[in-house]
């Protein structure tokens, strides 16, 4: 789901990252002249980005919820599927996030993890895994409960929910855009990251803590 170093060193005349000694966070006089140019371009995917969260949280607000959207024969309940999937999606973000850090030069070996064909493939399906076990979770959080304030754990649940997607719709509309800042897609992947460990957490996490580890 990121736009990984291998697609840039394909690109004629774009060398790699890790032939560089700056990072992607590091920027030069003339990139951050091109950078600057390239900041309202930016304002594009922050828009329909917010605009996903909104649309999200006013459908979970409205509509009324049904108590059940999603369950899979072997499980006890709804909330035990619900939690499983995310757990699934949670492991392969994980894996999406260290690829990401290895074509990067963020870990040890990062110059010989980078040079492996499979690094790149691992990332980007990684990140579609992720995203389709997500999908079923966020279609029962919103259709068979709704947008939850009753206490801060719920209401963080509802608000970083639909913040998640937003901001992966921000990052999906970021990808292929060469003129914005090169830190754009590794703080939107970070974000997202981020914001989908507090979901877990107050999902997940909260029911396996409570409930222990069960089917």
């Amino acid at each position: 789901m990121g736009r990984t170093p291998t697609h840039i060193s394909n690109t004629p005349g774009v060398s790699h990252p890790m032939d560089h000694h700056h990072t992607p966070l590091e920027q030069t006089p003339s990139s951050l002249r091109r950078h600057r140019a390239g900041m309202p371009r930016m304002m594009l995917p922050l828009l329909v980005g917010a605009a996903v969260a909104t649309a999200l949280w006013l459908y979970g607000s409205l509509h009324k919820s049904t108590g059940t959207a999603v369950n899979l024969a072997g499980f006890t309940n709804a909330q035990s599927v619900k939690s499983w999937l995310s757990t699934v999606a949670a492991a392969f973000a994980i894996i999406q996030l260290f690829s990401a850090q290895a074509m990067w030069g963020k870990v040890p070996g990062a110059p010989h993890l980078a040079s492996i064909s499979w690094i790149s493939p691992l990332h980007r399906w990684s990140g579609r895994v992720a995203f389709l076990f997500a999908v079923p979770v966020a279609v029962h959080c919103l259709y068979a409960l709704g947008t939850q304030t009753f206490d801060v754990r719920t209401t963080l649940h509802s608000l970083f929910g639909c913040f998640f997607f937003g901001a992966f719709t921000t990052k999906m509309l970021s990808l292929r855009s060469k003129r914005l800042p090169g830190w754009t897609v590794p703080l939107l992947g970070g974000l997202v990251f981020t914001v989908f460990v507090v979901l877990w957490t107050t999902s997940a996490g909260w029911f396996f803590g409570l409930y222990g580890i069960h089917y």
